[in-house]
């Protein structure tokens, strides 16, 4: 019976520089709902037909993302007031694609959720219960909205990956820390 490799990350070695555990919580939390909500946004419409199910789904939808919202002000000001700042090992080219690549998500962050926040108004969508936004604008500014927040969701995740992949690429091939300071678990 022969056994699977297992692919572990260990956390960053005591002494060495990390994140704090708000700012980690709050990265993992918001790469996960963006994650979901994109795939949300991606198949929901593929995958259900209408009903009360998929319009659930979509109010969801609508809810999470003014959540992701507010993660990500939570974010800058935990990072701005009370985040810790890691020191650049290498100022180079390096440092500086990743300083690019970090503005590019978090611009492209605030471009999808007000794209959304927009077409949510737009729509009037129903939130948490009884709760709906009330319909404002024109109703013909739906689809271009839609299709400006799918566009930007679409190359934030292209991004995102491309995020994940360096980290990957940081931790398998350079065998350096930058992957384990995010990482959730401390030793």
């Amino acid at each position: 019976m022969s056994s699977k490799p297992t692919v572990t990350i260990e956390p960053a070695p005591p002494g060495a520089a990390t994140y704090d555990r708000g700012t980690i919580a709050l990265h993992w939390l918001t790469a996960a709902l963006v994650l979901i909500l994109w795939l949300i946004g991606t198949f929901l419409e593929d995958l259900l037909p209408k009903g009360t199910l998929r319009t659930g789904i979509w109010s969801a939808h609508f809810d999470a993302g003014f959540v992701v919202a507010a993660l990500i002000v939570g974010l800058l000001l935990w990072r701005r007031t009370r985040g810790r700042s890691l020191p650049v090992a290498d100022p180079g080219p390096l440092h500086q694609l990743a300083k690019a690549t970090y503005g590019a998500l978090y611009g492209l962050l605030f471009a999808v959720v007000g794209l959304g926040i927009a077409n949510a108004f737009v729509r009037g969508v129903p939130l948490v219960g009884s709760i709906a936004l009330p319909q404002l604008g024109d109703a013909a500014w739906r689809r271009p909205l839609t299709q400006w927040h799918g566009l930007a969701a679409n190359i934030l995740m292209v991004l995102a990956l491309f995020h994940a992949a360096a980290a990957l690429v940081h931790h398998y091939l350079w065998h350096d820390t930058i992957l384990r300071r995010m990482l959730p678990v401390k030793p």
